[in-house]
C-alpha cells in the first residue's frame, strides 16, 4: 500500500512540475523552464511504475491469502 501511495504522490508532483515547466502554472522560479518539464515526466513515470508495482504486489498478496 505504501508503494501505491508514494506512487500517487510522485504522479501529482510530476504533474505539478510538468505544468510549471511548460509555463501553464506560473508563480515560481520553475515556471517556463523546460528542464522541469522533463524532470516532471521522469518523476510521473516513476510514480506510475510505483502504483503499478504496489497494485500488483497487493494483488499477489490477496491471492495467496485466498489459497
Amino acid at each position: 500500500m505504501i508503494r501505491t501511495v508514494v506512487g500517487v504522490v510522485l504522479i501529482l508532483l510530476g504533474g505539478l512540475w510538468i505544468s510549471q515547466g511548460t509555463g501553464v502554472m506560473k508563480g515560481s522560479m520553475m515556471s517556463g523552464h523546460g528542464q522541469y518539464t522533463w524532470l516532471g515526466i521522469v518523476v510521473a513515470l516513476l510514480g506510475i511504475a510505483g502504483v503499478v508495482w504496489g497494485l500488483r504486489a497487493r494483488g499477489r498478496g490477496q491471492g495467496q491469502q485466498a489459497s
